[in-house]
């Protein structure tokens, strides 16, 4: 059967300015924390960098001409920071904001609705030099940053997001250092996930301040579908410990003003949260708009065996620095199934998990799945055509599996394919295609595949074919 979508259904595809701009040091930018990541050696592969990228700074009108093809309604982009204020503090760089405010204009003109993340995890270098996320600092700064921003773009975009999977940038940037900065410590990724909330309730006040009634203001999160290996109670502490660092830590402040008791007494050896001041989780639950899911693969853990097991199955990457302080002894497993070339196992049933959660602990707020996709090992044919069958099954099934969220009562009010192009993909370079449009980096060229045209059908008419 034919699945339709609600009217008014939003259609959109997503990217982060350090993954597709380039123009890496024009017009006033200066680094941010992944320029500087991807230039030492051994942290990227292949020694790639997002210097050019895709070049989207100079090639967004023809992008736009490409969504505009694809019958997007939406395109969710994010701001780089070095760029509008190079330091992360003090005024604004025009011409940085310029080319923010020609991407949005070249947007509506084509009836394209923008909608703009302010942090996708490239903190100003500057910044880092003063301590980065783990200190508070950093929080203030984003929220006078929020302010610039809107000042300059809250005529014409009505659609804010804070930050873009904060776990990613507390966790993975200061705890197992796979991402930017690269640090590897215990105490670190606990303040930065609570800074990172503070940036959002400040950023938040911030842009309520400087927008119109109207404007809607979201954070979007990755939580995680974390199931036990089996129902013994060491796998389903396992599981507790797990969910408490990936998705209460933020939805725990966000939702209900409060960290979960579990979480404080888990890390109460690293500890003992009082960089969490009076106030701070007054702020931090500041009404959302909306919520965004980011959903990909769920993870299966267990009781590690020993520490050494829990290293190697950390769940991101082949670092031995744990991104889960205080629950190191936990160890990850690859779930059965097929798998996208990130290694991860299709499951659309975790996005359906998903949202049927968010649903019953945010009631009344409007989700979003603000990125969904997978990496396939992508190659033009002989007459230069990409077709790429994997993805259009797998977008296939987990568009079914949110429409079926709608039927069983989730406000659902749109879906973000990522990525709109392949891009750099962080710590996987340019080894990893993620696009419904097919770049071939050397020329830059711009080949839509199968799957961008299956996605434009489905845009257009709202309707989910048969498998």
């Amino acid at each position: 059967m034919t699945l339709s979508f609600p009217p008014g259904f939003l259609w959109g595809a997503a990217s982060a300015a350090y993954q597709v701009e380039g123009a890496a040091q024009e017009d006033g930018r200066t680094p941010s924390i992944w320029d500087t990541f991807s230039h030492t050696p051994g942290k990227v592969l292949a020694g790639d960098t997002g210097d050019v990228a895709v070049d989207h700074y100079h090639r967004f009108r023809e992008d736009v001409r490409l969504m505009s093809e694809l019958n997007l309604g939406a395109y969710r982009f994010s701001v780089s920071w070095s760029r509008v204020q190079p330091t992360g503090r003090g005024p604004a760089v025009q011409r940085g904001l310029d080319f923010y405010r020609a991407l949005v204009d070249e947007l509506l003109g084509a009836g394209i609705q923008p909608v703009l993340t302010l942090y996708h995890w490239d903190l100003p270098q500057e910044l880092e030099n003063a301590g980065g996320w783990p200190e508070r600092e950093t929080a203030e700064r984003f929220a006078e940053y929020a302010g610039i921003v809107a000042g300059a773009l809250g005529d014409r975009v009505e659609f804010w997001t804070t930050l873009n999977e904060p776990w990613c940038s507390a966790f993975l940037g200061y705890g197992s250092g796979v991402h930017a900065p690269g640090r590897t410590e215990r105490l670190a990724p606990l303040r930065a996930a609570h800074h990172l909330n503070l940036a959002h309730g400040l950023g938040a006040q911030a842009l309520r301040a400087a927008l119109p009634a109207r404007a809607q203001v979201a954070i979007s999160l990755n939580p995680a579908v974390v199931r036990p290996l089996t129902d013994k109670p060491e796998d389903l502490d396992a599981q507790r410990r797990i969910d408490a660092l990936a998705n209460r830590v933020f939805s725990g402040p966000l939702l209900r003003g409060a960290y979960p008791s579990d979480l404080i007494r888990d890390t109460a050896s690293i500890t003992d949260w009082s960089f969490v001041r009076d106030g701070d989780l007054a702020v931090i639950k500041h009404p959302l708009d909306a919520l965004g899911i980011n959903y990909y693969t769920p993870s299966l853990v267990s009781a590690a065996d020993d520490e050494e097991s829990a290293a190697r199955n950390d769940g991101h990457g082949d670092s031995s620095h744990s991104p889960w302080p205080g629950s190191e002894r936990v160890s990850f497993h690859q779930t059965p199934g097929e798998r996208t070339e990130m290694g991860w196992t299709i499951d659309p049933s975790g996005l359906h998990d998903l949202l049927m959660r968010y649903s019953r602990e945010a009631p009344g707020v409007p989700l979003y799945i603000t990125e969904n996709g997978a990496a396939f090992d992508d190659k033009p044919d002989a007459e230069g055509a990409v077709h790429d069958p994997q993805r259009i099954d797998y977008l296939q099934a987990h568009l079914a599996a949110a429409h079926q969220a709608i039927a069983d009562g989730a406000d659902l009010r749109g879906y973000f394919l990522w990525s709109l192009m392949d891009n750099f993909e962080w710590a996987y370079g340019y080894s990893k295609r993620f696009g419904a449009v097919y770049i071939d980096y050397p020329t830059q060229a711009r080949v839509p595949k199968s799957s961008a045209h299956w996605y434009a059908r489905v845009a257009r008419t709202g309707e989910l074919p048969a498998a």
